[in-house]
């Protein structure tokens, strides 16, 4: 390995993937059969909210939005934005939205993000509403999803055909894992992967960022016709909300922020803490994989995690050959277990699947794996995994401190022994394009009133930790404890999360500081 290979695990390994993977558990083959929604009320469109707004802003905060009918139940439009906030004269980008109005009098608008970067917030909405807010927040609030900046059906990152991208995702390489060979084979694809991104998509690269995409939140509060922001994030999207709040506090309003992201931790340290984190889901997983009786595994939970090892490092020596001719090698088998650990009620399809590749079958593996990456049936559903790196690779500086990775290197092989051998690599983004031009620092938002942080005390993603942090530093910030297993807190069946989290979005009441759900 060379000295940046733990800079690659926070970029691609499983960062905030947020209720895209939650969701493997709506159906049992996996991709979610949603039930039909009411008919769309007449399109309403209120004032654009321009107070304050600067001149050169105006055409952008002024403009007045149309309504299409794009699906029973909701309404949609596109909003035109600055490519380059700082410049606004210097190109423009679209950004698609959707909205469910509000089944009772609404209480304004909420705008919705399930996390990634690079997860479809229109999609979210129209199909999975009720997955992504509960009964009582579609009685009264238009819920509002997005596509941010570079993902979707907004002025996307385009990069490979989705040839090219089986390739580069489920690729086995030529040479042993771990040698110069390997990784200057794997620095060679992202490098080939990287200047596809340049090539195809238009000039976007270098605005896509998350402080860019927190004022394209901005411009959507305003020409929905709201004062203040009403908001609930996932995952990544916690990230962009508390950016948004630091960067407009005035105008953040009622702001949720489940399964936080620590804003003030290096990237370094993001991979570490995800690597134990996944450790801990997957050793969680295994002990009630061997309760059930049906498991593949036998022995203490440290000897099925030793036999899950020999199982990785046998795929890792001889990958398994589906019937579509894709092979499935460690890479993908991990990407498969990470799919499952974000959800409890996911962990079923995990033990099919490592039963069947023991077996030396990897269908279930691959459909998992396949699940995580959006790809259905030899074709990619969106563009999660381009702009995923996007993001990333412009949100996170460069890290150059050969000794520090070495630490978290061996932080990694003492606490997630069996996630280590496959949770490192040449970083992906020491080959972009542009430069990163994002921070890492403490979030505040001071002025900006009482914001929720929920946190899952087993969260594999968004370890419970970076709640905790998060809620410590906003100057208002108010921690909820869902003690469990699984990705975000919110709408997963506890009554006391969701109860407190709906009592604040609702009627503006801030629950205690400290509040635990069991």
């Amino acid at each position: 390995m060379n000295n940046r290979s733990t800079s690659r695990l926070r970029r691609a390994a499983a960062l905030l993937s947020g209720l895209a993977a939650a969701s493997v558990v709506l159906t049992g083959c996996l991709y979610a059969a949603i039930p039909e929604q009411a008919a769309p009320k007449p399109s309403v469109t209120n004032e654009p909210d321009t107070e304050g707004v600067a001149e050169n802003l105006l055409p952008y905060y002024g403009q007045t939005l149309v309504w299409t009918e794009c699906g029973t139940g909701f309404d949609c439009t596109d909003v035109t934005a600055p490519l380059d906030w700082e410049s606004p004269g210097g190109g423009e980008i679209t950004l698609s939205v959707v909205r469910h109005q509000a089944e009772g009098t609404p209480l304004g608008s909420l705008l919705t993000n399930p996390g990634g970067p690079g997860a479809s917030g229109v999609e979210l909405i129209q199909d999975s509403l009720d997955f992504a807010v509960g009964a009582d927040l579609i009685e009264n609030y238009d819920v509002i999803g997005f596509d941010p900046r570079g993902v979707g059906q907004s002025t996307a990152v385009k990069c490979f055909d989705a040839a090219e991208m089986d390739e580069y995702l489920y690729g086995i390489p030529s040479a042993p894992r771990g040698s110069a060979e390997w990784e200057a084979e794997l620095l060679t694809a992202h490098k080939s992967f990287a200047d596809a991104c340049e090539a195809n998509s238009g000039g976007i690269l270098p605005h896509i960022t998350t402080i860019n995409s927190a004022r394209d939140m901005d411009l959507i509060r305003a020409v929905l016709g709201d004062k203040e922001l009403n908001y609930l994030g996932y995952s990544y999207g916690t990230f962009l909300g508390a950016t948004y709040a630091e960067l407009y506090p005035e105008k953040a309003g009622r702001l949720v922020l489940d399964g936080a992201v620590d804003p003030a931790i290096s990237g370094l340290d993001v991979g570490a803490t995800q690597a134990l984190g996944f450790e801990s889901a997957l050793r969680a997983y295994m002990q009630s994989c061997l309760d059930s009786g049906e498991c593949p595994f036998n022995g203490t939970v440290d000897e099925a995690m030793a036999d899950l090892g020999a199982l990785l490092a046998s795929v890792n020596s001889a990958p398994l050959e589906s019937g579509d001719g894709r092979m499935l090698g460690a890479d993908s088998l991990m990407t498969g277990i990470i799919a499952a650990l974000y959800s409890e009620e996911s962990w079923s399809y995990l033990t099919q699947a490592l039963d069947e590749a023991l077996q030396g079958d990897p269908s279930t593996a691959l459909l998992l794996a396949d699940f995580y990456n959006g790809r259905e049936n030899g074709s990619y559903l969106d563009n999660s995994t381009e702009a995923f790196r996007a993001y990333n690779c412009m949100d996170y500086p460069v890290e150059e401190d050969p000794a520090a990775e070495a630490a978290i290197e061996a932080k990694i092989a003492e606490g997630a022994p069996t996630i280590a051998p496959y949770w490192s690599g040449p970083d992906s983004c020491e080959v972009w394009p542009y430069p990163p031009t994002g921070t890492r620092g403490e979030i505040h938002a001071a002025g900006a009133g009482p914001i929720l942080v929920v946190g899952t005390t087993n969260d594999p993603a968004t370890p419970y930790a970076w709640s905790e942090s998060l809620a410590k530093q906003l100057e208002e910030g108010v921690l909820i404890t869902r003690v469990g297993e699984g990705h975000t807190g919110y709408n997963k069946g506890n009554s006391c999360v969701d109860e407190a989290v709906e009592a604040f979005l609702l009627d503006d009441a801030v629950p205690e500081g400290g509040l635990r759900c069991g």
